[in-house]
Order: C-alpha cells, then sequence, then structure tokens
C-alpha cells in the first residue's frame, strides 16, 4: 500500500488515485481506512475537509438562496439533495416556521397521497 501511495502521488491523476481506491478496499481493513480518510481530513482546513468529505459521500450541500420566487429552486435542491440533507432541511425549515405557517403545512401534507 505505501508504493501504491507513493506511485499515486507520484502520478497525481484521477485514475490513480481511483485506482488506489480500489486496492486500498482489497487490501486494507474497513477500520484501516477509516483511519486513513481520518488523518487525511484532519491534515486539510476544516472548510477544506468538510467540502472533501461531503464529496465523496456524495452531498449537495445546503439549498441556493431562491432567487425567483423559492419553490422552483427548492423543488430542483431536493431533486439532488441526500435523504439525510432532505430529512435535517426539511425538519428545520418545519421549525423554523411560525405556528400558523406550520398549521398550514402540516394540513397541506395530510391531504397529499403519501404512498410508502
Amino acid at each position: 500500500m505505501s508504493r501504491m501511495l507513493g506511485y499515486c502521488l507520484t502520478l497525481g491523476t484521477r485514475d490513480g488515485w481511483a485506482d488506489f481506491s480500489y486496492i486500498a478496499a482489497v487490501r486494507l481493513s474497513e477500520i484501516e481506512r477509516a483511519m486513513l480518510a481520518i488523518a487525511a481530513l484532519n491534515s486539510l482546513e476544516t472548510v477544506d475537509a468538510i467540502t472533501t468529505a461531503a464529496a465523496a459521500i456524495g452531498s449537495v450541500g445546503g439549498p441556493l438562496p431562491a432567487f425567483l420566487g423559492g419553490m422552483s429552486d427548492a423543488r430542483f435542491w431536493a431533486s439532488i439533495g441526500t435523504r439525510s440533507e432532505l430529512n435535517a432541511y426539511a425538519l428545520a425549515a418545519y421549525e423554523a416556521m411560525n405556528t400558523k405557517d406550520q398549521a398550514a403545512f402540516f394540513q397541506h401534507i395530510n391531504e397529499e397521497d403519501i404512498s410508502a
């Protein structure tokens, strides 16, 4: 693995790192790979570590500001957000609503045909 890491650092290509990832999955235990990821993330500035981890797990980040009324932008973001992001932002948005808007939202979702 140390030689493979050296090759990746020398090549510095996307394909080289993809190959490293494949070999690491075969040669290293899950704990070893997790510790390698932690060490790499800890070597970065916080914002870069967060961005890198989010890219690795496929996170799309928070919704963008709504420019033209909001719903089309919100629906677009919701179409690409991960399940955990959707749950987090939906709950946070609901909690931030005033009581009247919460009641209207609750009524709206109860009228929708929700299928599992």
